[in-house]
């Protein structure tokens, strides 16, 4: 978050699964459009946060299947762990409040007390978080009868049941809202609250974060029964809450321009080039041939190379940009390949000269990529005016 100079202009938190990420859409284009609009709109000034009920294991493992974005700010195991940038550095301070009234042993013994609850993967049993499976019809019998018990016990537990199957036991102070909470007082107390908030999800373990008073809300089209009943008892009549027409991240998009939160016009949805930031680049490669940049982004499209025939998508993340002279600006980002055959990542480095002293004003660009799968090096030198 060292990027941003003031208060976050927006702040994203979304759920991934079914949320951000649409299991239904093998191409990834709703997620992709999401990635498009935040490179180019938002990463600069805003902060995006991922709240997911995935453990650290499966989060990187959802990574690896998907073009996702790196979040400034991670939020996994149901708001019992929060970490920081590419990194995940962990907040110990959170860690430290959530030891309060949780005897972690005590807990794992009273729910196996219950045949109808069976263990998740080791990978989801967390320090501040126990996790089952259980049929829907036998739930809340058991949600009753086990919080009576652990009340006994002197604990403070809550019980969150989502996904119809999915039954996790927290701390009292945690879950996604509590963890949502717990940040915007650290930026407030830092003299840095956000402008505005957008918390995003389609299912229960969902619901707090739309308890928070001065966040937007966007519950996607696909949003499970849970959370809709949730919303009809407790939130019907808030206007700052929505039920989306869109799916998935197509949803969060539409939210960001219903509520007037900035641009909600992805990159990938612009069809007209004339309509661009730039709209009489021109391109003039190193042999001294110009051509529109607009016409040389068009030839791209006939033109096939070795992935002809294969799902193959592109991805840009983490942009960032900082002048270091003053007609030069260096522009870094992580460029994304994905493909059947797995996915690779491009560091590259653009370097802007800016040359006012001729009539066109035209800028030298000088782009160097290093992959990070040990291939060699790339440098490419083109004129942009």
């Amino acid at each position: 978050m060292d990027h941003l100079d003031g208060c976050a202009r927006l702040m994203i938190v979304s759920d991934l699964d079914n949320t951000m990420v649409d299991h239904h859409d093998p191409e990834n284009l709703s997620l992709l459009r999401f990635n498009a609009l935040w490179e180019s709109e938002y990463r600069r000034d805003s902060l995006l946060v991922f709240s997911t009920g995935r453990s650290p294991t499966l989060y990187k493992q959802l990574r690896k299947e998907k073009p996702m974005l790196t979040p400034d700010i991670t939020i996994m195991s149901v708001g019992t762990e929060i970490t920081y940038g590419e990194s995940m550095v962990p907040d110990d301070g959170w860690e430290h409040y959530l030891n309060q009234k949780w005897d972690r042993n005590i807990v794992v013994e009273e729910a196996s007390k219950y045949p109808q609850l069976s263990f998740q993967s080791s990978t989801e049993q967390r320090a501040h978080k126990v996790s089952f499976y259980v049929q829907k019809g036998q739930a809340e019998e058991v949600m009753k009868s086990l919080s009576e018990r652990l009340v006994k016990h002197g604990l403070d537990v809550k019980i969150i049941y989502s996904g119809g199957m999915d039954l996790d036991l927290l701390p009292q102070g945690a879950g996604k809202g509590q963890a949502l909470a717990y940040l915007l007082r650290k930026f407030k107390s830092d003299g840095k609250p956000p402008i505005n908030t957008l918390v995003c999800g389609d299912s229960g373990n969902d619901a707090e974060l739309f308890s928070i008073p001065e966040v937007h809300g966007v519950m996607v089209s696909n949003a499970q029964e849970e959370l809709l009943q949730w919303h009809a008892q407790n939130a019907k009549n808030n206007p700052k809450i929505i039920h989306a027409t869109e799916r998935c991240a197509a949803g969060i998009i539409q939210a960001i321009g219903h509520f007037n939160l900035g641009p909600n016009t992805s990159p990938r949805d612009t069809a007209d080039l004339s309509s661009c930031k730039h709209p009489s680049g021109i391109l003039v490669h190193p042999s001294g041939v110009e051509c529109s940049l607009h016409e040389c982004i068009d030839a791209f499209a006939p033109c096939y190379g070795d992935k002809q025939g294969k799902q193959f998508r592109v991805w840009v993340d983490r942009v960032s940009s900082s002048q270091i002279g003053s007609d030069a600006w260096l522009v870094k980002f992580d460029k994304w390949e994905l493909s059947d055959e797995g996915r690779q990542c491009c560091l590259t480095t653009v370097l802007l000269n800016l040359k006012p002293d001729t009539p066109q004003g035209f800028a030298l660009v000088h782009f160097h990529q290093t992959w990070l799968d040990g291939y060699a090096g790339s440098d490419q030198r083109l004129w942009i005016f």
